[in-house]
């Protein structure tokens, strides 16, 4: 006579913490990385993305950067403030009275081609640590919770 044994219940895997705090966890670790190097021009990261977002883009209106970059309008204009302040861009006159245009200056030119070295730097280390097949599969994860996450309204990220 044949023993059947009871087949063993399935595990269930339940995820343990808050997703938000270690995700903030991580950028905050991933952004001190981009920091540390784009630092050394005087730049932090947040800057470096700013000019780089104008000079790909600009000259363009302040609410069309904001889209761009995904940020609103008040963190977009704290942001541009000591940009602006260290000549680094510009707010022109747009086509008419009541419009703005934001374009990049020469020395923000310079500033940005000067960071952009460093970020290559903070860049390759990151590689270098994480790994190219544990990135792509982070990258491809990132992409996918992007989209799985997007508001089913059909509005564009702010």
């Amino acid at each position: 006579m044949k023993t059947v044994t009871p087949a063993t219940p399935p595990v269930v895997l339940k995820p343990q913490g808050c997703t938000n705090l270690k995700l903030r966890q991580l950028m905050r670790r991933v952004a001190q990385h981009y920091d540390a190097e784009v630092g050394k021009t005087g730049l932090k990261g947040t800057q470096y993305s700013l000019l780089s977002y104008v000079l790909k883009l600009g000259p363009l209106r302040p609410g069309e950067l904001a889209r761009a970059m995904k940020v609103d309008a008040s963190t977009l204009t704290r942001n541009l403030k000591p940009l602006v302040a260290a000549g680094w861009l510009a707010l022109e006159p747009g086509s008419d009275g009541r419009s703005r245009l934001v374009s990049i200056t020469e020395e923000g030119r310079d500033k940005r081609t000067e960071a952009q070295r460093r970020w290559r730097v903070a860049q390759e280390r990151i590689n270098q640590l994480l790994g190219a097949e544990r990135l792509i599969a982070l990258h491809a994860l990132i992409d996918e919770s992007m989209e799985l996450l997007a508001p089913s309204t059909g509005v564009e990220d702010e």
